[in-house]
């Protein structure tokens, strides 16, 4: 039986590892079907992880993860690249369900697959992801400031985002595709009396486009019968929401394993315990994540710390 199973293998589960086999753990497994590393990988700037920094070129995602697997598995923390299928409490301890009808029994579980941004689904939107279009505006805003940029969405992470930019960029089009938003009602009301902030309602990205050097502008149409217009910025940040990757808490009956909010995400408190003992969350799957791979890291340290803490208290 394992010590702990940890399911997904980006920052938090990375760190989460580290923690529970430095502090004494013998049997961790991470189970991540791909390389370790996250989809900070995929970034192609890295400015604001503290103590790491290059300038010319630009530190990558991929340049930021390239050491921690080695690291995190110095002191005993296993890889196996096996998809996790469920994750189910029986008696005193878990069982992990594998792909391949392959069962594995474990003490206590941290779970970090985090959430996936949603696509809005325009023409352009993957070929310039991550060179101009962002869902993360506190990854990427400084590399437009005193530029302008677009904000595509009309809830509260859209509005507050905005908000965010306008601190940073010389101007911020907020696109939403109807006239009455989603978000707080004082939320909207702050956007409205920023200067910075001009709204393009009853509309939607049509296209984005660019060249080899990454977003030019993009094309919006409007529902209203307004001719189509072209926004000339190379900043684009969508908002449309995210998906949540809980499926491995789901339970044949459709329940959950552990208690989720209205949108999905594991409600944990501040030591990453779920509803369920010996059950932790960490990083973007949980309430109020903040999305970013200082925080994921931080949250890892505090679910190994903790799942250490319950394995020892079980076997005392």
């Amino acid at each position: 039986m394992l010590d702990c199973a940890i399911v997904g293998g980006g920052p938090a589960g990375l760190t989460a590892g580290l923690y529970a086999t430095r502090g004494g753990l013998k049997e961790v497994v991470m189970y991540e079907m791909g390389m370790p590393g996250g989809q900070i990988t995929q970034s192609s700037e890295i400015e604001n992880y503290p103590g790491v920094f290059r300038e010319d070129p630009p530190l990558t995602g991929m340049d930021l993860m390239e050491p921690w697997p080695a690291q995190c598995m110095h002191f005993g923390l296993k890889h196996e690249m096996k998809e996790v299928r469920r994750i189910r409490k029986a008696g005193d301890h878990f069982v992990v369900e594998l792909a391949g009808d392959e069962e594995v029994e474990a003490k206590s579980i941290v779970v970090c697959t985090g959430s996936t941004p949603k696509r809005a689904g325009f023409k352009g939107e993957e070929e310039f992801f991550g060179r101009g279009i962002s869902t993360c505006a506190t990854c990427d805003g400084f590399f437009y400031k005193d530029k302008e940029v677009a904000v595509l969405g009309g809830g509260d992470t859209a509005l507050e985002e905005a908000l965010y930019l306008a601190n940073i960029c010389s101007k911020v089009y907020v696109i939403h595709r109807r006239e009455t938003f989603r978000a707080a009602p004082p939320t909207v009301e702050r956007a409205r009396k920023n200067d910075k902030i001009e709204f393009i309602l009853n509309a939607s990205v049509e296209e984005a486009f660019g060249d080899a050097t990454g977003l030019q502008g993009v094309r919006i149409a409007f529902s209203d019968g307004r001719e189509p217009m072209t926004l000339n910025v190379p900043g684009l940040f969508v908002f449309v929401g995210n998906n949540v990757n809980n499926k491995v808490l789901q339970q044949e009956d459709g329940s959950f394993l552990c208690e989720v909010n209205e949108q999905g995400q594991v409600i944990v408190d501040l030591n990453m315990h779920t509803s369920v003992p010996g059950l932790y969350a960490a990083g973007d799957l949980r309430i109020e994540a903040a999305k970013q791979v200082v925080c994921a890291a931080a949250d890892g340290a505090v679910a190994g710390m903790q799942a250490l803490h319950y394995v020892q208290e079980q076997e005392a």
